[in-house]
Formats: structure tokens, sequence, C-alpha cells
């Protein structure tokens, strides 16, 4: 009788947790299917009004209003058209979400009855065409939707939420400019920081995640290689650049295949290469384009260093004098991998599987893409970070590209066009979820 008396006891507190949880999930799912068809709305009015990097005046002004209905207390014209907005409810942790506004200068093919028709001038004065392929206006709505549920729900969790909208994601400056004007001293500083990115191949209604570097660094580098110009029926008489940097292109192949380790995942690809005027001149000089990319910091500084080494070892070979040695220059602005917090991530999903199901939770491989979230956790303030991809693709199309072969749009693609509804729901309802969970977590 004392066993299962003593078996009584252990079962109903723990029976009393799981209704809790699942009267949290409830709510949440109430609340969300009450709302969605608001947020299309809006989703469809930004991806109607796209604005390029640097020029998210108006979106900037459409998230700032957004937040102070919510209840937040909001500051605009941070690092650029940035807002922050920030909700206090109580002592509790400081739990930081991020959202991008930018789009891209694509000319829109997806045929959608609120597809853009956007001509803008960007900043140097050009006409183009825009729009949001690479899911930003998504990102805008699941952020908004995922705070409001938080602030309705708020007898739920204490704590501060801090929210930011960032511009110019899509050319990288938009992160480092907000961390350089105070974000971190100026706000509440986060004990964690959160993000989506929407993903062009996983199904929507599912969620992936990596727990440790997720997306790779990038960085661009210039070569100038020079020469010895003449006429191209003398090339005995000449030093030729293109031929020279035909070489150094060929021996860069080397750095990834023969001297990084096989484990450490790097990129480094030529995509410009422009030299010469005539097809009877050997030019004076070529110059080159590169973008790297990488997962650590040493596979990095190793590029660097081979790109130097083989480009004057090259000219060297060929009889160059010193003065006219490879001239090897890399972008200032350099992004970061961005290196999700392993505690964190795992943390998150659990509680994301507790409402969407395991089943829709899945782990996936790094991707060789960039973005500039990554900055956000390699400041002197260490703030651990976790970036999951949000899965967009309609189901029937996902089941056709994997039962057919057919493409999908990738990002940056003018016919990208995520689901919205299954996505929106499924990225509010783990976001909040996790959010409320996370606060309630003291480690």
């Amino acid at each position: 009788m004392r066993n299962i008396l003593t078996a009584i006891i252990i079962i109903l507190p723990l029976s009393g947790l799981f209704g809790q949880k699942n009267k949290l999930n409830d709510n949440i799912l109430n609340l969300i299917n009450q709302e969605t068809e608001k947020f299309m709305n809006l989703y469809m009015d930004l991806h109607k009004n796209p604005e390029l990097s640097f020029m998210e005046y108006e979106t900037s002004k459409k998230m700032a209003n957004e937040l102070k209905a919510i209840g937040f207390d909001v500051t605009t014209g941070f690092g650029g058209n940035g807002v922050v907005g920030v909700y206090k409810n109580g002592e509790g942790k400081v739990i930081m979400l991020r959202t991008d506004m930018d789009a891209l200068p694509v000319k829109e093919k997806t045929g959608l009855p609120y597809s853009s028709s956007k001509i803008v001038k960007d900043l140097a004065g050009n006409d183009l065409p825009v729009m949001h392929a690479c899911g930003h206006d998504l990102h805008m709505s699941v952020w908004l939707g995922t705070l409001r549920t938080l602030v309705t729900l708020k007898n739920e969790w204490k704590g501060t939420i801090v929210a930011i909208a960032q511009p110019a994601e899509e050319v990288s400056g938009g992160s480092s400019a907000m961390i350089r004007d105070g974000l971190f001293r100026k706000f509440p500083k986060p004990d964690l920081i959160l993000s989506y990115h929407v993903s062009p191949e996983l199904p929507a209604g599912t969620i992936g995640y990596f727990p440790g570097t997720i997306f790779a660094g990038v960085n661009t580098a210039e070569i100038t290689v020079y020469g010895m110009g003449g006429h191209g029926a003398m090339p005995h008489t000449t030093i030729d650049p293109i031929v020279l940097s035909a070489r150094i292109i060929l021996d860069i192949q080397t750095i990834a295949s023969r001297e990084i380790n096989p484990v450490k995942p790097a990129v480094i690809t030529v995509g410009s290469i422009h030299g010469g005027t005539r097809p009877n001149v050997i030019p004076d000089e070529v110059k080159m384009l590169l973008t790297i990319r990488f997962f650590e910091d040493d596979v990095y500084k190793h590029i660097r260093e081979s790109l130097v080494r083989i480009s004057r070892g090259a000219a060297i070979s060929s009889g160059l004098p010193e003065n006219k040695m490879p001239l090897v220059q890399f972008e200032e602005n350099l992004i970061p991998p961005v290196a999700n917090e392993q505690n964190l991530v795992l943390q998150t999903v659990k509680y994301m599987k507790e409402i969407i199901g395991d089943e829709n939770v899945i782990k996936v491989d790094p991707s060789t893409i960039a973005e500039d979230f990554g900055r956000y956790g390699r400041t002197e303030e260490n703030i651990p970070i976790a970036l999951f991809w949000l899965g967009g693709v309609n189901m029937d199309k996902y089941t056709e590209h994997v039962e057919k072969g057919t493409v999908l749009p990738s990002l940056h693609n003018s016919s990208f066009n995520p689901d919205f509804y299954p996505t929106f729901k499924c990225g509010v309802e783990a976001m909040t979820k996790s959010v409320i969970e996370l606060f309630a977590n003291k480690k």
C-alpha cells in the first residue's frame, strides 16, 4: 500500500505539470489561429512594398508602429533605420528577438496577386526592381506575431523582451551598425538572442536546427595581377598577367583540397576575372574577385595567408620584379560565422518539439550561406545566440520535389515564395513556446 501511495504522490505532480504544458500549448495555438489572417494582411503589405538595404524607411515605421500597438517602448533610427522595442514584465531574464527588414534588387516573377512591382532608386541613383526574395517579409511577420502572442500571455512569464528590427542584413551592415550605436549598452543586455531564417528547402511546418556553427563566415578578396604587356603576336617579349592569373586560379584550388584539414569546410571561389581590351594586346594587369567561406577563424587566417603566398610565388616564378608583385586585398567588412551556442539550441529544440512535434524539428547540416546575425554573438558581452531555419516550402511542392526531382526556387531567386499560413503558424508557435520556457528556465 505504501508503494502505491508513493506512486500516486509522484504521478499527481507530473500529471499536473503535463496539464499545465498542454494548457499553455493550447493557449498559444488558439491565439495564433485568431491572429493569422491579420498577419497575412501585414505580410502581403510588406511583400508588395519592399525596400533596399539602408533604405527601409517605411518598413521601419511599420515595425515601430506595430511594436507600439503591442505595448513596447520603442526607439527608432537606431543603427540607421533600426528599431528597438523593450517590454518589461517583472524580474527575470532578458531575451532578445531579432528580425531583418531589407529586400533585394530582384525583379519578382512569382505571379502572386501581391507581387512587388516596385522600381526604386538605390543610394547611387540607379533605378532597380525590388523584391523580398530572401523572406525578410515573413521574418517580420513571424517576429511580430510572436511578440503579440507573448504579450497576450504575459501572465505565463516574467522578464524583459528586447525586440530588434535590423536594417541592411543583405549587405551585412545592419548588425554592426546597431552594435556600434550601443545596442548592448543603451538597452537591457540580453541573456540570449534568437532568430529565424526561412528555408527554401524544408517543408512549411518544420524547423531546422544545428547545435553549432550553422552559417559560414564570408569575406571578399580582390587580387590584382600585374604583368608586362605587349603585342599578342610577340608573347616572348612580355610577362602575360592573363596566363599568370590562370596559374594562380588553379593553384588556389589546392588551398581547400591540400592545405586545410579535410574535416574543416572551406570554399574559395573566383567569381570575376577581368583583363585586357583587344585580342592582340597582352595587358599590363588583371583583376580577380573572390568569395571566401569558412566556419572557423583559423581556417580563414590560413586562406588569407595562402592567397598572398600563392599569388606572390606565381609572380616570382614568372620573373616579375618586386615592384610588380600581385596586390591581394581583403574586404574590411568581414561577416563572421553564425556560431549557435550548443546548449541554447538544444534547450530551445526541446521546447519546440513539445508544441510542434518531434518529427517537425529536424537536425540539418551547416550551410555555406552567410548572415550577419553572427555578429551579435561576437561582442565583448559574449551573449549566446541561436538561429533556426524556418521551413517555408509548400508541402505539395516539397513532395513533388522529393518524388520527381523538381527544382525548388532558392533564396534570392525571383520565384521564391514561402507558403505563408503553415510557415507563420509554425514559426510563432515554436518561438512563443520556447521564449516562455526559456524565461522559466533558471540556467
